[in-house]
């Protein structure tokens, strides 16, 4: 009981450090607010690339639909806060924790005939998915006016702030940590390593790939809420395949099965992408496309194993690595 109380301590306090030194500088000029919002969006990348680790890193399923269940979250967010939430933090905080709701309830629907597949077929399948979710988005305003369809979702309110991506951010490693380092964590590990073996040694392998899946859409939905009310506007080309792809290439960047090599992964890609759009001139800024894939190639035949390999940041060690 003491140790938990302790822990809890420890989690309080490094929020309200992160979360406090953030808005300080930003209050007082030091950071300019154009790069205030672009850490809020590494935190966004942040918890929907946990998910994905989650989901390929450790359960082993490949998976290239997962954008779809970001925009589901973000559509579900955005819609409920925009009808009936107006600017209360309560509903803006109950309107999340919906949107990743929806995306669970999904993916547990989705998951029942779709993890019965396994490697390529799995993704094909996840990509299916995330193409007919394009197609709902886009004609989302015939039977939802107020989703605005393909012209974009319009008159969101921008309920997103440090605070907020801060503490989901760390509560999303938080579950992270403490799922992988208990008995479901290492029947999903055991599920990537060898589902026959699994199965052998009695491991209903089809409920733990259910969970791992499930809680990876749960984050995304979550994720999707944030950057729904981030940006204030939500158009079905922020959740096609490409944006798909960024995530995946973040997880497998960091290492797959690596909380630190994500987050670290998360953080540099989005900061590159937006240091790479600050440093080129107005005329070649599209050319980061093409110099982000050859820093990934290098890195690839650099370090295969990942950003961090297998080392992981002191507070998201478990015990069994003590």
């Amino acid at each position: 009981m003491a140790e938990s109380l302790r822990n809890l301590a420890r989690i309080l306090a490094a929020y309200a450090l992160l979360a406090g030194s953030i808005v300080l500088l930003a209050a007082t000029g030091v950071v300019n607010p154009y790069w205030v919002q672009i850490l809020e969006l590494a935190c966004v990348v942040a918890i929907s690339a946990q998910g994905l680790n989650v989901i390929y890193g450790y359960t082993g399923l490949f998976s290239l639909g997962h954008a779809a269940f970001l925009g589901i979250g973000a559509y579900t967010a955005a819609y409920l806060m925009k009808t009936v939430g107006g600017q209360s933090q309560v509903l803006f905080f109950t309107a999340l924790l919906a949107g990743g709701g929806a995306a669970a309830v999904i993916a547990c629907l989705i998951g029942l005939p779709a993890l019965r597949l396994t490697s390529d077929y799995l993704g094909i399948a996840t990509l299916g998915f995330g193409i007919i979710m394009k197609v709902v988005f886009d004609n989302a305003d015939s039977f939802l006016p107020e989703l605005g369809g393909a012209r974009g979702m319009t008159g969101i309110t921008k309920m997103t702030t440090v605070p907020w991506v801060v503490f989901f951010l760390l509560v999303s490693l938080l579950i992270v940590r403490n799922t992988i380092h208990s008995s479901y964590g290492r029947a999903i590990i055991s599920i990537r390593e060898d589902e026959i073996a699994a199965e052998t040694m009695g491991i209903d392998t089809f409920r733990y790939k259910m969970v791992g899946f499930v809680m990876g859409c749960a984050f995304a939905g979550v994720a999707g809420g944030l950057y729904a009310h981030l940006y204030a506007f939500l158009h079905p080309s922020n959740f096609d395949f490409f944006k798909s792809i960024d995530i995946l290439v973040i997880v497998v960047l960091g290492g797959l099965g690596n909380m630190s090599g994500v987050l670290v992964a998360s953080f540099g890609w989005i900061f590159l992408l937006e240091g790479l759009r600050v440093v080129l001139p107005p005329g070649y800024v599209e050319l980061r496309w093409v110099l982000i894939p050859v820093l990934l190639i290098v890195t690839m035949l650099l370090r295969p194993q990942g950003l961090f390999g297998t080392r992981e940041f002191p507070f998201l060690r478990g015990r069994l690595y003590r």
